[in-house]
């Protein structure tokens, strides 16, 4: 990515209250990105599976005329099965229901779960099955996870439908991760989401069953939907984390899964500490499902730590979750991780969120999950083993990949 380098270009913003701060957010990713942000929203923080799935099956099970799904993870065990007899039981009952599986991601599914599904009339389409594709097209993902119901609910974030994501963190077998239950006219950008990738996979976009509806006003949220497409050249998910990184005057807070940003987001990530804002970053520790991505990222921590980056590893399990705050009014949530992948060659979905009550809730997870984390210092990091720098470089030809 060539750009130059943002220690020189970023100026910071002089002080201003919260509503000002606000705006000048909001009409800053409006004007960016070219997406209109929407008012009128509520958002319920669902935290771990003990919240999240019941939420979404509640949803599932009382949805009246459509159902829209779309995941890049749905494996196997009871939750996998669950979900696929909610699925079926409503498409049986006259719901149309549609499933989008990332042909990928989602390959280690139980084919009976699939046979049941078909049998009961659900849509069961597959994004980019690697057989059918050139090896290029391989390399972009369907990451997106969503779910709308009726038109009216919607949920994203990032878990999967699988037994990791199952309980509440409480050991290296249940993983920590959010998601976000949505209502009011932010809904639309999530099933605009969904249909984007439908439409590459099926030839029917909509039916007599999609009613259109007009949303009503159920909080008092702002919400910008942010979709990342893979393609060649700058992306709007990249806009979108250089936003709120050069906009936060207090502080910047990040936890993902899978940290492997390019030269220029560790540039920048240093730059905004230096200027006074703190930044802290919550990473997953010994438990991670990849890796070659942990140690892409590590091979970064020598700068970050240097330019007063606050990094933390989660101890209890894998830290999954991929959520952004910034200076207590602002908040990102969604699929995408702070890697190359994400934003580069995946599609994305992700909610700016510009609401102090639900950013307070997400803080609030921060902290705890701060709690259960070790710091590390520059001083601890400079005495990793000669082992550990050989398999940082070992991973340097892919990085671009994970």
């Amino acid at each position: 990515m060539s750009v130059s380098d943002p220690v020189r270009t970023v100026v910071p913003d002089a002080p201003v209250g919260v509503q000002e701060q606000k705006q000048r957010l909001r009409r800053r990713l409006e004007r960016l990105i070219g997406a209109a942000a929407t008012e009128g929203n509520e958002l319920v923080r669902l935290r771990n599976g003990d919240e999240i799935f019941p939420a979404m099956l509640r949803a599932i099970r009382g949805a009246e005329h459509t159902i829209d799904m779309m995941t890049f993870v749905y494996w196997r065990g009871d939750i996998a099965r669950e979900f696929a007899a909610a699925l079926a039981d409503r498409a049986r009952a006259g719901v149309r229901v549609r499933l989008l599986l990332d042909g990928f991601g989602a390959r280690r599914i139980e084919s009976g779960l699939l046979d049941d599904m078909n049998a009961a009339g659900v849509h069961v389409a597959w994004f980019r099955k690697p057989l059918w594709l050139s090896p290029l097209k391989q390399n972009h993902r369907c990451h997106r996870k969503a779910l709308i119901i009726d038109e009216h609910t919607a949920f994203t974030g990032g878990v999967g439908i699988a037994e990791e994501w199952c309980g509440d963190a409480r050991n290296p077998r249940e993983w920590r991760d959010t998601h976000v239950q949505v209502r009011g006219p932010a809904v639309d950008g999530v099933a605009a989401a969904f249909a984007q990738n439908w439409a590459e996979c099926h030839t029917e976009l909509y039916d007599s069953r999609d009613r259109f509806t007009e949303h009503s006003q159920h909080g008092s949220a702002v919400v910008q939907v942010v979709r990342g497409s893979a393609s060649i050249g700058w992306q709007d998910m990249q806009t979108l984390i250089r936003v709120m990184l050069t906009s936060a005057q207090k502080r910047f807070r990040l936890a993902t899964a899978y940290f492997a940003p390019d030269q220029y987001f560790v540039d920048l990530l240093c730059a905004t500490a230096r200027r006074g804002v703190t930044v802290q970053i919550l990473l997953p520790g010994e438990y991670t499902d990849q890796r070659a991505s942990q140690l892409a990222g590590q091979r970064h921590y020598s700068a970050l730590l240097a330019a007063g980056v606050d990094i933390r590893q989660y101890r209890p399990t894998m830290m999954h979750a991929k959520i952004i705050t910034v200076d207590e009014v602002a908040s990102l949530i969604g699929s995408t991780n702070f890697n190359r992948r994400s934003m580069d060659h995946d599609e994305e979905v992700m909610l700016a969120v510009l609401d102090e009550t639900f950013t307070a809730t997400l803080d609030q997870d921060f902290d705890e999950d701060l709690a259960v984390s070790t710091p590390l210092t520059l001083s601890r990091w400079s005495k990793r083993s000669l082992l550990h720098r050989a398999l940082e470089a070992a991973v340097s030809p892919i990085r671009r990949f994970l």
